[in-house]
């Protein structure tokens, strides 16, 4: 299994704190246990901050890290070590653990820190925290800032300022390093064999989740202990719905089914779409939509490099998707004058790509300073071009109504352009069709 090794947390920590003005602290705490339903809890997943700068997957835990500190720089407060809650809900690190798996230079059980954290934080200029992402933690932090308060005539030093901490962690976030590209990766792999058990398993009569289920087992196999989002399985008009959730329609003879699936390894997210036919042979409407949004896909990478700017990839479907639109005469009217009054939206209304990396949606700002961002090395991102021609859009002729189609890739700015990371699953016409044929024989 690829994973980030515990030297890589210690760097981003070290990387975090050099950035800190001095005598400041920083406050991170854990994800909360979610509850489903009644005293049954939601499968645990670490806040992604939290995860970026420690590994650490334990719930009730806060981060505190303190640049020159004499005993320690990074101070960890987690569960302690309890045989009898052990037996019911899995082992934990404890402190000791804290310390020796997870690099703590201090470890202090989560119960004391109402007594251990405000002395920490009491004397230090700044503090660095995430206000608004944690309701209830923000209501504790202020509860530490009113005792510290409580005691200035005692000599006690509350700080002065409070800098939002997530802005210097997603910036740093926002750049993959050599490692997580190999996580990615890794994660990518595996989707894209889920989604080519999904292209094999398909075939009239089965339902959505039939095909879910395929995507499900291979994540499992592959060692993936959760897909990085709610998959969506499309079939005919539902993939003309973005976020189609349901999963519970027919497959029948002649629609297309849009997968937008992918696993998640080690709080990294792979994200893959393809749309490919139930029966494996595209009819000619299906296959001139799913050509124009392969062109549009394919076009978006020659835009992606150092010194592009976020924009320009989106840009470049743009102009594919309404070329390619008024050549199958579903627009009328020249080319430039439809992009600018965006004629185009009724078929394709999102963007062409998100960043991507410890959350699907991933963190970073699209511009700066009102200017879209430059890209740069190391960045990660999706390429999510597609056409959706509504079931009831009684402005087009009849073959064209209820076709969806989103082909959506990863890649990951290099050096010299870009790499994909998700090129493991057929992507051409012809390339589907002989996966699928091979499989069920001649459509």
């Amino acid at each position: 299994m690829t994973r980030i090794p515990k030297s890589e947390y210690a760097r981003r920590r070290k990387a975090l704190m050099a950035q800190m003005e001095p005598n400041s602290i920083a406050i991170l705490p854990a994800a909360p246990v979610h509850i489903r339903n009644r005293d049954v809890e939601h499968v645990y997943r670490q806040d992604s901050d939290f995860q970026y700068l420690s590994g650490f997957p334990e719930p009730e835990a806060v981060i505190a890290l303190i640049p020159g500190r004499e005993h320690g720089e990074y101070v960890l407060f987690c569960r302690e070590r309890d045989p009898e809650r052990e037996l019911w809900d899995g082992l934990r690190a404890g402190q000791d653990g804290a310390v020796s798996e997870y690099g703590a230079d201090d470890a202090f059980p989560i119960g004391d820190i109402d007594d251990i954290l405000p002395g920490l934080i009491e004397g230090r200029s700044r503090v660095y925290y995430a206000i608004g992402t944690n309701e209830a933690f923000d209501q504790r932090l202020m509860d530490w800032i009113k005792t510290i308060r409580g005691k200035v005539r005692q000599g006690a030093q509350p700080p002065n300022e409070f800098v939002a901490l997530d802005h210097l962690l997603h910036d740093m976030r926002m750049y993959k390093s050599v490692n997580e590209v190999k996580v990615m990766k890794h994660a990518a792999d595996i989707s894209a064999r889920a989604h080519i058990c999904a292209m094999r398993a398909s075939r009239a009569g089965l339902y959505e989740y039939h095909l879910e289920a395929e995507l499900d087992y291979e994540f499992r196999k592959g060692g993936a202990k959760m897909p990085a989002y709610g998959s969506i399985v499309a079939v005919g008009r539902n993939a003309c719905i973005l976020h189609y959730r349901e999963n519970d329609a027919l497959l029948k003879d002649g629609d297309l089914v849009l997968i937008d699936a992918g696993c998640e390894i080690d709080c990294y997210a792979s994200d893959i779409t393809r749309t490919f036919p139930v029966n494996g042979k595209f009819s000619p409407e299906q296959k001139a939509i799913y050509e124009l949004v392969l062109a549009a896909n394919e076009e978006a990478f020659k835009f992606i490099a150092p010194g592009r700017h976020w924009n320009e990839a989106h840009e470049a479907t743009v102009r594919v998707i309404t070329a390619g639109l008024v050549e199958l005469g579903l627009l009328q009217g020249k080319v430039d004058e439809l992009i600018a009054s965006e004629a185009y939206k009724p078929f394709y209304m999102h963007r062409a790509g998100h960043w991507l990396g410890m959350d699907v949606h991933d963190v970073g700002d699209y511009k700066v300073g009102g200017e879209w961002r430059v890209l740069e090395p190391g960045m990660a991102m999706t390429v999510e071009p597609g056409i959706y021609i509504a079931a009831d859009n009684l402005l087009v002729a009849k073959k064209w109504r209820g076709i969806g189609v989103r082909i959506e890739d990863d890649v990951v700015v290099t050096k010299t352009g870009c790499e994909i990371l998700t090129g493991g699953v057929p992507k051409s016409v012809a390339e589907i069709e002989a996966l699928m044929i091979a499989e069920h024989g001649e459509a």
